[in-house]
């Protein structure tokens, strides 16, 4: 049978400044305490318990976490003896969080920072990252991961409270350099000539306060932190994928629809149309159209130039006299302007009559021109014309509005997972609009 842990207790004394009892959980590690009653700093090292520094009661601040707290973190047991507040100023605006001290007598220390309702579960580390540079731009590996580096900056101590395992003190600055490699997170932190590298990962308040039994809910995060894992991470190359998976089934069916349509040539034939001859209404030789309820295709391909024309028209039944009448503009301009050569319109176009019954039918055509069409003040020249009447077209508009929908959802995944990114780099020196420090 296992020997169980022997109970390690706290030790107490009073503070030289009120009396209040100071409460020591960090037994001989504690450097330095802070009177919970007037906010006094101490060095419990010493037997006179010298003061360190005396704090304003005005700037308490209220920790999340109460000091005293225990909790099961990483699977032991784990008390807060400690809370400080750390601010860095960016042009002018000041940001804060709040760092918890965790103490187990047996597993060390650990901390946890909040900011912004975003926590993160810190340890010190040992041994040295490794510098390097990630697209020209700052970046450490360690522990087989590449940390981007993400801010520059001079953070100061803004308020303590319980015991630290060294001297603490408001207004003690530090040079900070984060780096990222989401959900981790590295920090060196640079007083004195000395660096001290520590790791963080990402953790929820909701984790925190179920392992403390903290009453009432955490604080909502807001906004995007460093070093929070992305929902989105892995999510557009699946889409991506997905997606392309999709369009090679379209394009199979697409392919499939085009080569099984008959588009059979039923009818064809050359005119020529001049607008002195007046109205020139005719039809058309009587041709086949095979099979069941098929579409019928007219194509009209014209050499008009800087014109346009009118095409009245009609699909007669020859046995029945039932007709389909529809009309087509043809026009086609182009020229030469202070922006260069342009064109607009088309010599050709088209028009399907879908579910056309097989049988014996003939078209009756009658083009017009304006005598005064806009030819540059010239009497229109007429033009040439060739009609065709395909039988079975492959009508592929069904595809084409079906396409969007397969194409967009990935790209909708992929803006959203670059819009988390860019709020996330939006905090940092390397931000758009800023002039990042890449020193």
């Amino acid at each position: 049978m296992a020997t169980p842990a022997p109970v390690v207790k706290s030790r107490s004394l009073n503070c030289p400044n009120c009396g209040g009892v100071v409460e020591l959980r960090g037994f001989e590690h504690s450097r330095s305490a802070v009177c919970v009653q007037c906010c006094t700093i101490i060095d419990p090292s010493t037997p006179e318990l010298k003061i360190i520094q005396r704090f304003s009661e005005k700037l308490r601040v209220r920790p999340l976490i109460p000091l005293g707290t225990r909790g099961n973190w990483h699977g032991a047991p784990h008390e807060a003896i400690g809370f400080q507040v750390r601010c860095i100023n960016v042009e002018g605006t000041e940001y804060c969080w709040h760092e918890y001290l965790l103490f187990n007598p047996y597993k060390g220390f650990r901390y946890l920072s909040q900011y912004d309702g975003h926590w993160n579960d810190i340890t010190t580390i040992r041994g040295l990252p490794t510098f390097t540079q990630v697209s020209g731009r700052k970046a450490v590996e360690f522990g087989g991961r590449t940390f981007r580096h993400f801010q520059h900056a001079e953070a100061q101590t803004k308020f303590v409270m319980g015991e630290f395992p060294w001297a603490v003190r408001v207004g003690e600055k530090n040079v900070v350099d984060d780096y990222v490699a989401p959900p981790y997170s590295l920090s060196a932190e640079m007083a004195g000539g000395e660096i001290n590298w520590s790791q963080g990962t990402y953790v929820t308040g909701a984790e925190i306060w179920q392992a403390f039994k903290i009453k009432g809910t955490p604080p909502t995060a807001r906004g995007v932190y460093s070093s929070q894992p992305s929902p989105f991470t892995g999510k557009p190359g699946q889409a991506w994928r997905m997606a392309l998976l999709l369009l090679c089934g379209w394009a199979a069916l697409l392919f499939f629809f085009v080569i099984s349509a008959g588009n059979d040539l039923a009818f064809s034939a050359n005119h020529h149309f001049s607008p002195a001859q007046g109205e020139q209404s005719f039809v058309t030789p009587v041709f086949e159209l095979d099979g069941g309820n098929k579409n019928v295709e007219v194509e009209l391909r014209t050499d008009l130039d800087n014109s346009w024309a009118y095409f009245n028209l009609a699909l007669i039944n020859e046995s029945t006299g039932q007709g389909f009448d529809f009309g087509r503009e043809v026009s086609y301009y182009h020229g030469v302007d202070s922006d260069g050569s342009w064109s607009e319109g088309s010599r050709s176009d088209s028009a399907t009559i879908p579910r056309v019954a097989g049988g014996r039918y003939y078209l009756r055509i009658e083009p017009e021109m304006e005598a005064t069409a806009s030819t540059f003040g010239q009497t229109p020249r007429g033009f040439n014309y060739t009609v065709n009447v395909k039988r079975d077209v492959p009508s592929t508009w069904l595809f084409w509005l079906i396409l969007p929908f397969l194409i967009i959802p990935p790209i909708i995944t992929s803006i959203r997972a670059a819009s988390f990114e860019g709020r996330r780099w939006a905090e940092s020196d390397y931000a758009p609009s800023g002039g990042g420090d890449d020193e």
